[in-house]
C-alpha cells in the first residue's frame, strides 16, 4: 500500500500552480505547516476510527453472539480493509494539499488513476479469495459498504480542513522558545556553513 501510494503520487505531473508558489529556502522545513494541518487532521480521524473498532468493534459490527474467534478475525479484517480504504481516499487528498479541488487534473494522469486501481483490486483479492495466507475472512457487502463510507469521510473532513488558516512561521519553529539550546546550535551551524564558503 504504501509502495503503490508513493508510486501514485510520485507521478503526478507538475503544473502551473506550482510555478506561482514562492521560491522555498534551503533551511525551510520539509514539512510544511499545511501538510502538518492536513496530516494531523488525517491520523486524529483515522486514529479515532481505528481505536474505536478496535475496542468496541465486537458491538458496533453485532458480533457479540458470533463464534468468538471468528469474531475476533472478521473484526480484524474489517479494521485492516477500512485502514487500507482510507490511504487510498487519503491520496486524492495529498495530490492537492493546498487546493480545495482534489479532483483537479487528475484525468490528465492515467498512471495514478491506474495505480489506484491496482491498489483496490489487490485489496479486493486479499480480503475474499487469499484470506488462507493473510489472516483474513470474507466481508459481506454491507461491510464493504461501512469500509468505503468511513474511508469516504476523508473527502469532506479533508476539505474543511483546509478551511483552516496557518501561520507563515513553521510550525517547529514555535517550539525554540522552549528550546534556546536548539536555536543556538542551528544559529552555529548557519554561521559555520557561512565561515566556510568565506574560505572556499
Amino acid at each position: 500500500m504504501d509502495t503503490l501510494g508513493a508510486l501514485a503520487l510520485a507521478t503526478e505531473p507538475p503544473n502551473n500552480h506550482l510555478m506561482q508558489r514562492p521560491p522555498v529556502g534551503r533551511r525551510e522545513p520539509l514539512i510544511t505547516n499545511i501538510m502538518w494541518r492536513n496530516l494531523l487532521i488525517m491520523a486524529f480521524y483515522q486514529v479515532a476510527i481505528l481505536l474505536t473498532l478496535t475496542f468496541k468493534g465486537l458491538t458496533l459490527l453485532r458480533l457479540e453472539h458470533d463464534n468468538p474467534a471468528h469474531a475476533e478475525i472478521l473484526k480484524n479484517t474489517f479494521i485492516f480493509n477500512t485502514f487500507v480504504l482510507c490511504q487510498v481516499f487519503s491520496e486524492f487528498n495529498a495530490r492537492k494539499p493546498d487546493e480545495l479541488n482534489i479532483f483537479k487534473g487528475i484525468a490528465g494522469n492515467k498512471l495514478f488513476i491506474a495505480i489506484i486501481a491496482i491498489t483496490v483490486v489487490l485489496q479486493v483479492l486479499i480480503i475474499e479469495f487469499l484470506g488462507k495466507f493473510t489472516t483474513t475472512v470474507r466481508l459481506s457487502w454491507q461491510l464493504w459498504l461501512v469500509s468505503i463510507g468511513l474511508a469516504f469521510v476523508s473527502w469532506p473532513l479533508a476539505l474543511v480542513g483546509k478551511l483552516i488558516p496557518v501561520p507563515d512561521r513553521p510550525f517547529l519553529d514555535m517550539f525554540t522558545c522552549c528550546c534556546p539550546g536548539k536555536k543556538e546550535a542551528d544559529d552555529g551551524k548557519e554561521d559555520s556553513g557561512v565561515k566556510n564558503i568565506e574560505v572556499v
